[in-house]
């Protein structure tokens, strides 16, 4: 059985900045906030946090600056890094997926989010990359729910999906999805 990273709410971040880069300060208040508001998992450095403009520097920032902070507090939750890029074919997508999970020991979330990155993970796809140990689930936000309902047929209830779109929570959730990855928890996270 494969561990689940989180059920519930994780919000995806934004990433606030300031003249030299990723504003630190502002950014730990706003990891603190969504701590104390009961959030069950964060996400840095994903497509809401504009991963894809930030530098490498900046991102190992956020990334020290979510470690440090959720660490410090007494509430821990999991931290989830966007480790993505844009644009690649479905069996380049495997093998980058496959990479990964084959360099490293820590759980996988996929993130399908063809309007920031230009395509969509298909089906057939998550079902191969589901079968790599340590890819967990994906954050599905292709709007598609005839998609994520054959994804939930294909992947079963071994593999987390998560809805990538606010509005589409309660539809994946009756196809057995585990929770959110929530843009508007940015602002109101008891809501989500």
């Amino acid at each position: 059985m494969k561990k689940c990273l989180f059920t519930g709410v994780a919000t995806a971040l934004a990433t606030p900045f300031n003249e030299t880069g990723v504003n630190i300060n502002e950014f730990k208040k706003f990891i603190q906030f969504q701590i104390s508001s009961g959030v069950d998992a964060i996400v840095v450095c994903g497509t809401t946090g504009e991963s894809s403009t930030m530098s490498k520097a900046e991102k190992n920032d956020a990334i020290a600056c979510a470690i440090e902070t959720v660490d410090s507090s007494e509430r821990k939750i999991p931290i989830i890094v966007g480790t993505g890029s844009n644009k690649s074919p479905q069996k380049g997508l495997i093998s980058h997926f496959r990479n990964i999970a084959n360099s490293v020991s820590l759980p996988i979330i996929l993130y399908n989010v063809p309007s920031r990155t230009s395509m969509n993970i298909l089906p057939e796809t998550v079902l191969e990359l589901s079968k790599i140990d340590n890819i967990v689930g994906i954050k599905e936000a292709s709007g598609n729910i005839s998609q994520v309902a054959k994804i939930a047929s294909l992947c079963g209830d071994d593999f987390a999906i998560y809805s990538g779109n606010d509005d589409q929570i309660c539809p994946i959730l009756s196809l057995g999805g585990k929770g959110v990855i929530s843009v508007l928890s940015n602002v109101a996270p008891k809501l989500a």
